[in-house]
């Protein structure tokens, strides 16, 4: 291997561009600081599109062949930015296989296949890095997998959906529907033509998914998540938010409580506007942490976009080289603990409830109201704060009753 770190690359869109061009422009500034010269050497190429001069004009080679790119020994690394689950997940197995280090930014796959990739990867005795899969051009997962350390992280909170964040952000600063934010974002390119996985909180879970396991050594399913979106978000619950004091954001957050369980939720929450997520606008992400040593600390950035994304891909790439410059292989994550997870009768959280103002739900709630905060009315709403009640709690006096809408709201640091 040498000096040289070479690149075999899968997937040439948006993504893959742009680590095209970030590696161009930085590879001389990563030579000198690690000593090993990045080269990307082929790419596969797609029959749907003519990618000759492109890598032409990077200096590399095309083939129909993944099994080309794994097998060729020249090629130290495989990076795989094509995206979903299929055939990602076999072309990785294939690299591990021929034991290539694998950089992928494929949360899907991650959050969906990640023990078994990270096995394989073991078990080949090469790296698998994913940066890029969680926050964009964030670098939240190595800060977590080293800066943190030793630390002992308490609870994780994200907005790391930049679609949503923008819908929402348009919504509070333009007073605009659900149903405008949703078109106005899909105009910009922020949101796709089917934005099932955005608005409907999967994007963020499945990066939660990933956070957990980064944050507490946990390893969960999506299906330990409790996931609520946007879908239909009423403007007049997030006026009455506002009268509250606080902004309506896509949090994705994952908190262990006294008895060490904890409780990992994708839903909008209320978030009071003086908290440092609140001043996450538009398409950018940000994730707050908190822990017993560092206390509170935020990691802000873009949440995607190419060059971001890319940059975040070729960090990887970088660490790598480094690797290689020492002599050593070292995987991404190594913390690993007991998966506990929270009972919905452990989940306590204050609520936000709103309902129209005709319908007299005072006997239903009056036992649970804050007593320090009035109720609001807007446009033949009213809308209410709690007392810290369970989730069970909540969902048993609340949730099937028609017209009444609920959101958690998050405590003040």
């Amino acid at each position: 291997m040498g000096k040289q770190l070479n690149v075999g690359l899968l997937g040439m869109g948006v993504v893959g561009s742009g680590v095209c061009q970030v590696l161009a422009e930085q590879k001389a500034a990563i030579k000198a600081r690690t000593g090993v010269e990045i080269t990307i050497t082929k790419a596969l190429a797609s029959p749907y599109e003519d990618k000759s001069a492109f890598a032409e004009a990077y200096g590399f080679s095309l083939t129909t062949s993944v099994e080309e790119i794994c097998a060729d020994p020249a090629i130290d690394v495989i990076v795989e930015l094509i995206g979903k689950i299929d055939p990602a997940k076999e072309f990785i197995l294939t690299a591990l296989a021929h034991k290539k280090h694998v950089v992928t930014a494929n949360k899907d796959l991650i959050a969906t296949h990640g023990p078994e990739l990270m096995a394989a990867a073991e078990s080949a005795g090469v790296s698998l890095y994913f940066e890029a899969s969680v926050g964009g051009g964030i670098p939240i997962l190595r800060t977590l997998s080293t800066h943190y350390l030793p630390d002992t992280i308490t609870g994780i909170f994200g907005i790391i959906n930049g679609t949503t964040n923008y819908m929402l952000t348009q919504m509070v600063a333009e007073g605009l529907s659900y149903e405008t934010a949703l078109s106005e974002a899909q105009e910009k390119g922020f949101a796709e033509s089917d934005p099932t996985n955005d608005v409907d909180g999967i994007d963020a879970a499945y990066k939660m998914v990933i956070l957990t396991k980064f944050a507490f050594g946990m390893t969960i399913a999506l299906t330990d998540i409790d996931i609520t979106g946007i879908r239909g978000l009423s403007i007049d619950d997030i006026q009455q938010a506002a009268a509250f004091g606080y902004d309506v954001k896509l949090i994705g957050g994952a908190q262990k409580n006294k008895n060490g369980a904890l409780a990992v939720s994708v839903g909008p929450v209320l978030v009071p506007q003086s908290h440092a997520l609140a001043s996450i606008k538009s398409e950018f992400n940000g994730v707050f942490i908190k822990s017993t040593g560092i206390g509170q600390s935020m990691v802000y950035g873009p949440g995607a976009g190419s060059r971001p994304t890319a940059t975040s891909v070729v960090a990887d790439l970088t660490e790598l080289a480094k690797h290689k410059a020492e002599g050593v292989v070292t995987p991404f994550i190594q913390f690993a603990a007991p998966t506990k997870l929270a009972s919905a009768s452990e989940k306590v959280d204050r609520y936000y409830l709103s309902c129209p103002t005709a319908v007299d739900v005072s006997a239903l709630i009056a036992d649970v109201l804050d007593p320090t905060v009035a109720p609001q009315q807007t446009n033949g709403i009213t809308a209410y704060l709690t007392q810290p009640i369970s989730q069970q709690f909540a969902e048993e006096r609340f949730g099937k009753v028609a017209g009444i809408q609920m959101m958690k709201v998050m405590e003040e640091f």
